[in-house]
């Protein structure tokens, strides 16, 4: 499925879309759900664990980004951990004790069935780092479209200090966000950074004013997408999701395709007339 699928679907009936805004987090679903107008917050809730990704968590974020897909009440995503100490912490160490090589090959798999969903989504993503982001919690940060830190975070992936390699997709993810040479010191050296540092090299987009909640303001940030227009959105998504895969000049002619369904979109003509009005304009996602 590429990011332009089912952008303006609806296939959630009332009762679940509810749940789906309601969700309470337990043990076996470590993830709370609240839904803020057109902003759905998801929050991993395992502060004990330092928000740590246990199996449980993975399966969660995937079914989760399945059903914000079809869901038109949801314009965009907000993924955050509770707490203030960790986004998330990485991997469940404790979890993994015990599991055999191949059991972990089958956890790592997770990591690309699950979080790929969200990855691919056709709505924006963004992470609301309250803590430290290290290792799969770093990760999981890069699979998000845009990142908004606390003053006090600091990320890094320090996998190969452990005897392995980032394997949540940091070594291809990392490298397109903040250029090869400074990806590869932050692998090669398990180098961390501030909030500051990170911002400087295009890791986060934004640090919270101090005194602010990094999750609000990530919401408030994000007010023109969840008021935008959603094909809009999710064509302009796909069309740089694909400028990493490709020649320019194929690139460019995907743009096109990408832009047509736009050109056909009611919001298109919307945005028109509310121009012409001089008023707000009021997008259906259609």
């Amino acid at each position: 499925m590429t990011r332009g699928q089912g952008a303006h679907s609806d296939g959630l009936t009332l009762t679940s879309k509810l749940w789906y805004a309601a969700r309470m987090a337990d043990e076996s679903f470590p993830i709370e759900v609240e839904q803020r107008g057109n902003v759905v917050v998801w929050t991993i809730d395992r502060e004990a664990r330092m928000n740590s990704l246990s199996r449980a968590t993975l399966l969660a974020l995937g079914k989760l980004a399945r059903e914000a897909v079809s869901n038109a009440s949801v314009r965009a995503v907000v993924v955050t951990g509770r707490g203030d100490k960790a986004f998330c912490a990485g991997a469940d160490l404790k979890e993994r004790q015990g599991m055999t090589e191949n059991d972990i090959r089958v956890q790592v798999e997770l990591y690309r069935s699950e979080l790929g969903p969200l990855d691919r989504s056709p709505k924006p993503v963004v992470a609301a780092l309250n803590g430290v982001a290290f290792g799969g919690g770093l990760e999981l940060a890069l699979v998000c479209d845009l990142r908004v830190a606390a003053a006090h975070v600091q990320v890094g992936l320090p996998e190969t200090t452990l005897g392995i390699i980032p394997g949540a997709g940091g070594t291809q993810r990392l490298g397109r966000i903040v250029g090869e040479a400074r990806a590869k010191e932050m692998i090669l050296l398990g180098r961390r950074l501030g909030a500051e540092e990170a911002l400087a090299w295009g890791l986060v987009n934004r640090i919270t004013p101090a005194g602010a909640n990094v999750v609000d303001d990530a919401v408030a940030w994000i007010e023109p997408i969840a008021s935008g227009a959603p094909i809009a959105q999710a064509a302009a998504l796909e069309a740089i999701d694909r400028s990493f895969d490709t020649t320019l000049e194929h690139g460019l002619e995907l743009e096109k395709v990408s832009y047509d369904k736009v050109l056909v979109s009611e919001d298109r003509r919307e945005a028109l007339a509310a121009f012409a009005e001089k008023r707000r304009p009021s997008f259906k996602g259609r």
